[in-house]
């Protein structure tokens, strides 16, 4: 008998069970997605900084190697969440590698059809389903890039003076958000409270679980974080939820399974359950600014001098990472720390 394909499972459960959360609908259709794909480049649904440039790789590389430097060059492990094709490891790990570093490489995923890829580019790594089982007992350096937006979403609205928790219903598999149950007024942020009717606010619970996590790892053995995203300092007012197909928005409701859901991540909620946890905090600051402070122009400039038949494809990928139209300003940098670690380079706007 044949699987019944992802809307037809997950209609059946909302006729079965009544209407899921956002959460429980964005969780499953994401886990289908990635299980079943590679989904990055022109081919795919949508691009990363990092398959848009090695620049962005090396970059983040000699960050690590400037804090590994400065705190004395332990012997670290290097951690990614959501690696993708393995391609920003394998450029940060070529620029360690120039340093004289050369960390264990640990990798945070549990999509099949990307492990196979990321086996390719990085054999000699260590593969984990989640954070649960990261090493303990040597520094970390810890990358996250658009990482924490494809983590589920939880989300409110206002129906009159009340709140609702938002659910995901469904007729035949044709799927939409309506208003469920009342929730108390107390989970509700105090400025946002008298927010208008048709109001909605979203919490990421499972990142904000990840980012304590990770924070935790830092203050037990020493290390940095760099957590890459598009986002916003909340809680705020606003519906991030978004569907990508073929470089396209299209609808969230639509063949869920089929394209990639996202959320903008709140990095004010994220740095401040780092904080309690006793982690250093850095920025957030735009992507822009932080790649051009840590070096980013002057390695364009190398590259073109290396390969000056390439100048203008190398300029035009700067121009992508950085120009405040286009990933510049849309994507935020915020680094953690433990706290007797020195401070990461690129945040002294902070």
């Amino acid at each position: 008998m044949t699987e019944a394909l992802l809307p037809e499972r997950l209609a059946r459960a909302i006729t079965l069970g009544g209407p899921m959360p956002i959460s429980h609908y964005m969780a499953a259709a994401n886990a289908h997605y990635y299980a079943s794909r590679d989904p990055l480049g022109a081919r795919g649904d949508f691009v990363t900084a990092p398959e848009v440039s090695q620049m962005f790789g090396e970059l983040i590389g000699a960050w690590f190697a400037d804090i590994w430097s400065r705190a004395g060059k332990p012997d670290m492990a290097y951690v990614e969440l959501g690696p993708g094709r393995g391609t920003l490891a394998r450029d940060a790990l070529r620029a360690l590698k120039r340093f004289g570093c050369a960390p264990e490489i640990h990798l945070v995923e549990n999509s099949p059809a990307l492990r196979a890829v990321q086996q390719e580019a990085l054999p000699q790594a260590i593969w984990h389903d989640d954070v649960t089982s990261l090493p303990n007992g040597k520094p970390l350096m810890i990358v996250a890039n658009e990482f924490f937006d494809a983590l589920p979403v939880h989300q409110i609205i206002k129906r009159g003076e009340d709140w609702h928790e938002r659910l995901v219903a469904c007729q035949d598999i044709l799927f939409l958000p309506i208003a469920g149950k009342k929730v108390p007024e107390t989970i509700v942020p105090e400025p946002l409270r008298d927010a208008p009717s048709g109001s909605i606010i979203e919490s990421a619970p499972a990142g904000v679980a990840i980012a304590r996590a990770l924070a935790r790892l830092l203050v037990d053995n020493g290390g940095a974080a760099l957590i890459i995203d598009y986002g916003y300092n909340g809680p705020t007012i606003g519906e991030t939820l978004q569907a990508v197909k073929d470089h396209a928005p299209v609808n969230p409701f639509d063949a869920p399974g089929d394209h990639d859901l996202s959320a903008h991540v709140d990095f004010a909620t994220l740095g401040a359950m780092a904080q309690l946890t006793g982690a250093k905090q850095n920025g957030p600051v735009p992507q822009g600014a932080w790649l051009t402070a840590i070096g980013l122009n002057e390695r364009a400039e190398a590259l073109r001098r290396r390969q000056p038949d390439q100048a203008a494809s190398i300029e035009a990928q700067r121009v992508r990472l950085a120009d405040p139209r286009q990933m510049g300003s849309l994507f935020q940098v915020m680094a953690l720390a433990a706290p007797d670690w020195p401070d990461g380079a690129g945040f002294d706007d902070d």
